[in-house]
Parts: structure tokens; C-alpha cells; sequence
């Protein structure tokens, strides 16, 4: 089967600030929207924020930390996974924009076979983003060595 864009929606806060975040300052194009969601094409996947009022103007989604390769890991998380240089590419785009990573860019699971760039931030109703990228998608992705 080939891979097909998945469809993902998340709550946030405030749909202006969502706007602001995931299309000003993360680049992600707009498409349909509402007074109560928003579109946006997060490379190639359909993106969605959702307004839950009941979150507040400064109100968070609330996560826990799983520990992995020593780092507290937030969950839930999403993101995309993509080629390593294309990581490489957008992780030092985030290094300019993004002003408190939860994880900054590095390797995980350096010389193994997951081996693969990571790296974490929050967008501002507090979800936590996961972006990595790997050498060779097709071997790494789910390989247990």
C-alpha cells in the first residue's frame, strides 16, 4: 500500500494565534477555515485546529513525559517524519524561530538502527510537535534492528 496524507485535528485556544503559529511562523498554507477550524497542509497532510474555547485565552493541553534516549519525551505528540537532510533543512529553520524547544534537534539512537534527527516544541495551546528525519525511511522507520 502507498503512503497517503493522513488527516489530524487538534484543539488550540485561540484561532488566530493557531493562524499565526502554524501559518506565519511554521510556513504551513492555509486552506479552508471557519469561525471554529482551520485548515492547514503540514507537508502534504491535512492539518486541522480546532477552537476549544473551554481551554481559555491562556490555557494549555495537558501532556505527561515519557523517558526516551534520556530525554522526558511529551505525549501525546505529532509530526512528520521525513528524509534527513529535508530535517536538517527544517530543523535550523525551527532554530530561528522556535524560542523554547522541549527537545532541541539532535540525534536519537545514535548508531542503531532507529538511528534518526528528532526534535521537539510546543505550539502556543501547548501541543506538542515531533519532527524527525531519517537516513533511509523505508529501513529505519520501523526497524528493531
Amino acid at each position: 500500500m502507498s503512503l497517503t496524507p493522513f488527516h489530524l485535528a487538534i484543539q488550540v485556544r485561540d484561532l488566530q494565534e493557531a493562524r499565526e503559529f502554524y501559518g506565519t511562523k511554521l510556513g504551513f498554507p492555509e486552506g479552508r477555515s471557519s469561525d471554529q477550524w482551520i485548515d492547514f497542509d503540514m507537508f502534504g497532510h491535512q492539518f486541522v485546529v480546532h477552537l476549544n474555547p473551554t481551554l481559555g485565552k491562556q490555557g494549555k493541553v495537558n501532556q505527561i513525559a515519557n523517558h526516551v534516549d534520556g530525554h522526558g519525551v511529551p505525549v501525546p505528540h505529532f509530526g512528520v517524519v521525513m528524509a534527513f537532510d529535508d530535517w536538517q533543512c527544517f530543523a535550523k529553520q525551527l532554530q530561528s524561530i522556535i524560542d523554547n524547544f522541549i527537545i532541541e534537534p539532535y540525534i536519537r539512537f545514535a548508531g542503531e538502527a532507529g538511528e534518526q534527527g528528532t526534535l521537539f516544541f510546543t505550539d502556543p495551546s501547548g501541543n506538542a510537535l515531533e519532527f524527525k528525519g531519517f537516513r533511509n525511511i523505508e529501513a529505519q522507520l520501523f526497524n528493531k534492528g
